[in-house]
């Protein structure tokens, strides 16, 4: 791709490139049409593909060629060569920010998992000293206190949730 080209479109500018791009290869004028030239009573030098108003006299300088059909159908095909482009890298910055935040999502996701897991080894080390009395608060708002049974089985949660879920 040229690099005028390459501009155009990462700045974002690429529906006007197009728009530009068709007017300038399909717009080429009227089949036959003819360019004149004049000079008007203050001297200056125009050119039109209408002729002249009034009795000014005219110059044919050239027509506008007829636009071939290998010509019309490659500026076809390079319009739509640039929409292609144009839709190619609309979807590879697509991509771009949704790999962006999946990996925000990950790294988000890693970090709750490795609080959970430093939350899980405190809690543990917590039931590993048997001098504290431990308890919860029920939906009542009341404290529970836990046995020995009790104590042991969120031990063994904790210890399946670790085994689970963190490593090292």
């Amino acid at each position: 791709m040229p690099n005028a080209t390459r501009s155009l479109l990462t700045a974002g500018r690429s529906g006007a490139a197009l728009a530009l791009a068709a007017a300038l290869l399909l717009g080429a004028g009227p089949a036959g049409a003819v360019l004149y030239k004049w000079v008007d009573a203050n001297g200056r030098v125009s050119y039109s593909d209408q002729p002249p108003p009034g009795n000014v006299k005219a110059e044919i300088v050239g027509s506008v060629p007829t636009p071939t059909p290998t010509a019309t159908a490659a500026a076809q095909d390079a319009v739509r060569d640039m929409a292609n482009q144009e839709l190619e890298l609309k979807k590879r910055q697509a991509q771009r920010v949704a790999d962006q935040k999946k990996a925000e999502k990950q790294r988000v996701n890693a970090a709750l998992q490795q609080q959970a897991c430093t939350e899980a080894r405190e809690q543990i080390k917590i039931f590993d000293a048997n001098e504290l009395i431990l308890a919860r608060i029920n939906e009542k708002g009341e404290p529970v206190y836990l046995d020995e049974a009790m104590r042991a089985k969120e031990r063994e949660r904790l210890d399946v949730q670790i085994r689970q879920n963190c490593s090292g």
